[in-house]
């Protein structure tokens, strides 16, 4: 195992460059880890070490904490499921992880993760994250959703929002949710749901089946309107109307995937910005990447004035220039649909790694509406406009990665059975699935140097963290590498960290993380999944009316 050369004084050195926050901002992270963690004494001791006083500890890392903006070489302890200390001093455990020459940090947060079985999850592991969400779509009915994720288990943690899409599709088409995956995209080749305006009656019963999934533990609101663009704008008012009197956020697929004006991308995000104001309701921007198209920069600008005048607007992005859903999306019908998303050719359309041409397009948009396609959208490694493009949605201040991760299948679109392991060489999926986190990391971290690792660990955990703790108090500790905070870690080699995964061959694991730490169990040892266990947690609202 490759380890780096690093000393305190290079460590110093990079913490000067990378801070770039404000010491007003600095102090408020502080007053904040204190009251959270309640952090005695300095440097984040809790308590004076004593041998064999832990269950695990980490030795000699770069230890980075992301919201104090610790950057030097620590100590760590673990007792149980939480971090008990990080020191300067000398501590033993029962066990022992040497991290000379490793990044020690809190485990990354996706907070867009279709893939909630156990098969992607371990994937995702192996990619450092530790906490991984279904926001964006979420799922109905909720308290099936944790049943059967309890029952079966999971080796990282998980969670869904109240997904409105699966209660629109109830509601027009008569057929009732299922927490299962692929309940939605079946239902791609109906478009009574995605272009119908509801009636009152409708939009009540909607509403219903909503906030039944919130009442159920659902973790916000999860909006694919871009999937029924022919949704009312009261509908999706409505919607944040209901969240916001739940204290919850939202999470949007905008409305419009255009370059081209009406119905454009920009248009879409000036709705988005409108109901937020009117509504105060929280909401999250889903894969600002794609949705923005070549509009990125009217459409950052936009939103960096929305949330200067104090609306409460988060966004994320993904690391790829192609996104991923099925072909029979509503975005890729209508008329002109090709010159309204920038000109995109059939061919640009990937299955299984090979561009289609237009007669088989046209056949699995008519036969097989919801088979997942690759569309690549941008070409970041091919052309300089489209990189710099790509750069604004990946570097967005206060900017989140995620993934957009979802499940794998064979050549022939069959689900592969989640207890699989290892992912077959044959596995099939969007190569985000496998290898966002690292691949931020190694690119605008390693190579490009675009950004500093204490602040590209910020996007990975404590953003997240901040975004959804507000209404969700397990999240506020999570994120953060003190003590007090739960024991979700990853231990990786900066020079070494790399994706795998490509648009060919999607099915290989992220390299470099050495290990990965949930709930204070060993999922990831010397790079190596350990499949015996399923340390997930479930990541849930605590409400009155939840079924557990």
């Amino acid at each position: 195992m490759k380890k780096s050369s690093l000393t305190s004084e290079s460590i110093e050195s990079d913490k000067e460059k990378a801070g770039r926050r404000t010491s007003l901002s600095a102090l408020s992270a502080v007053l904040i880890a204190l009251a959270v963690f309640s952090v005695e004494p300095a440097e984040g001791q809790s308590e004076r070490p004593h041998a064999d006083s832990y269950d695990i500890v980490i030795l000699n890392g770069r230890v980075i904490d992301p919201e104090t903006a610790l950057d030097a070489i620590r100590n760590v302890g673990l007792r149980g499921d939480q971090i008990a200390v990080v020191t300067t001093e000398s501590i033993q455990g029962r066990s022992t992880i040497d991290a000379t020459g490793l990044v020690v940090a809190p485990g990354f947060i996706d907070m867009h993760a279709h893939g909630q079985q156990i098969l992607p999850a371990r994937v995702q592991a192996l990619d450092g994250v530790t906490t991984a969400l279904d926001l964006e779509a979420g799922t109905l009915p909720v308290a099936k959703f944790y049943a059967n994720a309890a029952r079966d288990g999971r080796p990282i943690n998980y969670g869904v929002s109240a997904g409105w899409g699966h209660a629109r599709i109830a509601e027009l088409t008569g057929n009732e949710p299922a927490a299962e995956p692929g309940f939605f995209t079946s239902h791609f080749g109906d478009w009574s749901w995605q272009l119908k305006i509801a009636s009152a009656a409708e939009l009540d019963a909607i509403l219903r089946r909503v906030q039944q999934g919130l009442d159920e533990g659902g973790l916000g609101v999860g909006i694919l309107l871009g999937y029924a663009p022919g949704a009312g704008r009261k509908e999706y008012h409505a919607l944040h109307e209901l969240a916001a009197r739940n204290g919850v956020p939202t999470f949007t697929h905008a409305r419009y995937l255009s370059t081209i004006e009406p119905e454009s991308s920009f248009e879409a995000y000036q709705e988005m910005i409108a109901v937020a104001a009117s509504t105060q309701a929280q909401m999250h921007v889903c894969h600002l990447n794609s949705i923005s198209l070549r509009d990125i920069g009217d459409i950052a600008s936009m939103i960096r004035r929305a949330q200067s005048s104090g609306l409460r607007i988060s966004v994320e992005a993904y690391p790829y220039g192609a996104g991923s859903t099925g072909i029979g999306a509503a975005m890729f019908r209508g008329p002109n649909w090709q010159d309204r998303l920038g000109g995109l050719k059939k061919s640009d359309f990937m299955l299984g790694g090979t561009p289609l041409s237009d007669r088989e397009f046209d056949r699995l948009q008519t036969e097989a509406p919801s088979t997942s396609i690759v569309v690549h959208m941008l070409r970041p490694d091919d052309n300089d406009e489209d990189r710099e493009m790509l750069d604004q949605s990946i570097l967005f201040p206060g900017g989140v990665i995620a993934s957009d991760a979802v499940d794998w299948s064979d050549e022939t679109g069959k689900a592969i059975p989640q207890h699989t392991w290892p992912l077959p060489e044959n596995a099939m999926s969007h190569p985000r699935s496998a290898g966002t986190f690292a691949r931020f990391l190694r690119i605008w971290v390693n190579e490009r140097e675009k950004i500093s690792l204490l602040d590209a660990i910020a996007k990975l955990s404590l953003y997240p963290a901040q975004i959804l703790g507000e209404s969700i108090p397990q999240m506020n500790a999570k994120g953060r590498l003190q003590p007090g905070a739960d024991a979700d870690i990853v231990v990786f080699d900066l020079d070494t960290v790399s994706d795998k995964a490509t648009f060919g061959r999607p099915a290989q694991t992220s390299v470099g993380f050495e290990y990965v730490l949930v709930a204070g169990e060993r999922l990831v040892s010397d790079g190596v999944l350990n499949t015996e266990i399923l340390p997930g947690r479930e990541i849930r609202r605590n409400t009155s009316g939840r079924d557990n």
